[in-house]
């Protein structure tokens, strides 16, 4: 497969740049846009039309969730989509299982919406989704009056298969988050929606604000203040009533780091990406990568849909390691798996602590990274929360090997990042989780002039 191919099938693969890296791409919707767009779609009374939806396994999972349980969802042929609600309070009961996939941000929310409806629901996903624990979320909405029944997990954790017995109404509560999660955060709102009374979250450590913006562009009544120690406090009124919306899903920027790492990695490249998503919950990555010695330059800056957004000129870059702030890793902790990549080739040290959270994604990003990282000739030390990586000054890394993905989208499209600046091939043994994310992934590589070539098969 060379660099006019499409695609790669759902198979191990390698990437390669025989030379600089050029062209402007654009990347799938922000995934966190795209899920909330949907959920909050099918609770308004009337039609919203999304466009930019990211057509990822994780969105379609959501949309047919939300569609299980009432809410009229079609994709128009001109790339629309058409969403009529069924109102706050109105989900209805669905006759088989949720299967979410690997998605666990359309499980976590989902759980919360369920939770303050009359309905029971039973979710189930993919051997990934399966260990990922969901105790954080069911903890706070079991305070609410719902009820779960779990798989039991590793470590005691709540696992799916998973069943939710919803309450209405639910109790309101106040819940003061015990680690840095938009996850559970909007589980919490979105059980609050439809709670009479005041739900409110106390975030000791900001994280992406996605909910609370969209929730106000829906009509919701919510409140965000401070507290004399600089938490916020999210406030939600319940028994909404939500207002259709027309909504522009900008690119997600956890997509966008992989072609911004490969330029700053490959040697002469300059790329520009384009309509990238700038949430400051979001965009530390490029703060980090700026700090490094990467030159990313932000250009017609704008705002869309109440979210601001920039193309993003990217040209290589002699990266220098830094000690990564430890207040940064809620606006970028999905990137960490590449950052990883970058400070590979760094010029020095660089060190990233803080990142429990990387244990329980898709796959334990930390120990994953950390022995692919080392197979193909980087120097790293793993801690029990975070990387020290040494970087090469920019010398390409050994490569010669094959690496697993752990059926992890972020593992897999960060190796073959990796790849591109290898001596030697570097094997991604699955890239068919990429397609939760990022379908179009290996052609925008190509695009840009990047190689794809099937792993030869003994």
């Amino acid at each position: 497969m060379n660099a006019s191919s499409p695609s790669i099938p759902p198979a191990s693969a390698s990437f390669h740049a025989p030379g600089p890296l050029a062209g402007a791409v654009r990347v799938p919707g922000d995934k966190s846009i795209s899920h909330r767009s949907l959920m909050l779609s099918a609770l308004a009374v009337g039609e919203s039309v999304v466009e930019g939806l990211l057509e990822g396994e994780d969105v379609i999972a959501t949309a047919a969730a939300m569609r299980a349980m009432g809410a009229d969802i079609a994709r128009g042929e001109d790339g629309r989509w058409r969403i009529h609600g069924v109102g706050v309070g109105g989900l209805l009961q669905p006759r088989e299982a949720l299967d979410m996939g690997n998605s666990g941000t359309s499980t976590r929310l989902l759980l919360g919406l369920v939770a303050s409806h009359p309905i029971t629901a039973t979710f189930i996903g993919d051997a990934s989704l399966s260990k990922r624990p969901m105790g954080r979320v069911t903890d706070p909405l079991g305070l609410m009056g719902a009820e779960f029944t779990a798989s039991p997990g590793a470590g005691g954790s709540q696992c799916l298969p998973l069943m939710v017995r919803g309450i209405c109404p639910a109790v309101p509560i106040e819940y003061r988050l015990p680690v840095a999660s938009a996850q559970v955060k909007s589980a919490i709102l979105l059980a609050g929606l439809n709670t009479p009374g005041e739900t409110r979250v106390i975030e000791p450590v900001p994280t992406r604000d996605h909910s609370e913006r969209m929730l106000r562009g829906f009509g919701a009544d919510l409140s965000v203040e401070e507290d004399g120690q600089g938490a916020r406090i999210i406030s939600i009124r319940g028994e909404a009533e939500l207002k259709p919306q027309a909504i522009t899903v900008p690119g997600d920027p956890s997509s966008a780091a992989f072609p911004v790492v490969a330029a700053l990695l490959v040697p002469g490249s300059v790329v520009t990406v384009e309509n990238v998503g700038l949430n400051p919950t979001r965009a530390g990555l490029y703060q980090v990568l700026r700090a490094m010695g990467g030159d990313i330059a932000f250009t017609n800056e704008r705002t869309v849909g109440g979210e601001p957004v920039a193309d993003l000129v990217v040209r290589h870059s002699a990266l220098s390691g830094i000690d990564v702030p430890p207040d940064v890793v809620p606006s970028m902790v999905d990137e960490f798996p590449v950052l990883f990549v970058a400070a590979a080739l760094a010029r020095g040290r660089t060190v990233m602590r803080g990142l429990e959270e990387l244990r329980v994604k898709e796959s334990d990003r930390i120990r994953v990274m950390a022995e692919g990282l080392a197979a193909i000739g980087a120097r790293v030390e793993e801690l029990e929360d975070g990387l020290i990586v040494d970087g090469t000054g920019g010398d390409p890394l050994a490569g010669d090997a094959t690496v697993a993905a752990h059926l992890d989208h972020r593992i897999a499209m960060s190796f073959a990042v990796a790849g591109l600046v290898a001596r030697k091939p570097v094997v991604i043994d699955d890239m068919a989780p990429v397609a939760t994310s990022f379908p179009g992934f290996a052609a925008m590589l190509a695009r840009l002039g990047a190689e794809i070539r099937p792993a030869q098969r003994d």
